[in-house]
């Protein structure tokens, strides 16, 4: 699956996330056989973002940002992200925990005050082009859903 193919599956989970009226979060499915973490690591461009909580008014401040995966020594991945909003470079970063499923990881967020219990999943990668990724939280009584389009971009960077 290529980058064209692996966006219109983004725009249809949008679609579809869109339509549905959830009193719980959507349980993530298992895509994946295998991940190899290894070949994960690196520095990725979030070129697409959809999401149940996105609104019109976030456009002014989502920007094109990086992802830099990289593997801890504790099998679990840090993350890092780099987005610029106006003049400045906005940093974040968090730790993906591995699960027993391949793919999925829970966010360490001990550090963020408030912040809920996340999970991501690889949903889909070829490891050297694109990586389609789908993030899951619960905010108070509402699901949030975000699912990341990644292209494979060494040494790109946005700030």
């Amino acid at each position: 699956m290529g980058p064209p193919c692996a966006l219109w599956v983004v725009l249809t989970l949008l679609q579809a996330v869109k339509g549905q009226t959830l009193t719980s979060p959507p349980a993530v499915t298992l895509a994946l056989q295998s991940f190899k973490e290894d070949q994960f690591q690196g520095e990725w461009f979030v070129l697409g973002l959809a999401g149940s909580s996105y609104r019109q008014a976030d456009r002014s401040t989502l920007s094109p940002f990086t992802a830099t995966f990289e593997q801890d020594g504790q099998s679990r991945l840090r993350v890092s992200y780099a987005m610029t909003r106006g003049q400045h470079c906005a940093t974040w970063s968090s730790v993906l925990i591995p699960t027993a499923q391949p793919g999925r990881f829970s966010v360490d967020s001990s550090g963020v005050p408030g912040a809920g219990q996340e999970e991501v999943q690889v949903q889909d990668t070829d490891y050297t082009t694109f990586a389609l990724m789908l993030f899951r939280r619960q905010v108070g009584s509402q699901p949030v859903v975000r699912i990341y389009l990644l292209y494979w971009a060494p040494h790109l960077g946005t700030c």
